[in-house]
């Protein structure tokens, strides 16, 4: 038995979803901007793989606020 750090094997939905979390919790409705932010980040470092995920982060944020009744 090793004592090293414990390791989660999240699948790429669940950490897309853990960062939708992450973003509601700190920034709440506000969060929108700081996706976009992120978006703009990567974007301008010409990663695009990174504005992908983000994407895949406001997508799943939305659903979050609609389920709340926050977004129409």
């Amino acid at each position: 038995m090793t004592s090293g750090p414990r390791r989660l094997d999240l699948t790429r939905d669940q950490e897309v979803w853990g960062m939708a979390l992450w973003v509601e919790r700190t920034h709440g409705e506000n969060g929108w901007m700081h996706i976009a932010m992120e978006q703009d980040r990567w974007l301008a470092a010409g990663e695009i793989d990174g504005v992908a995920l983000w994407r895949e982060v406001q997508r799943c944020w939305e659903e979050l606020q609609a389920a709340k009744g926050q977004i129409q």
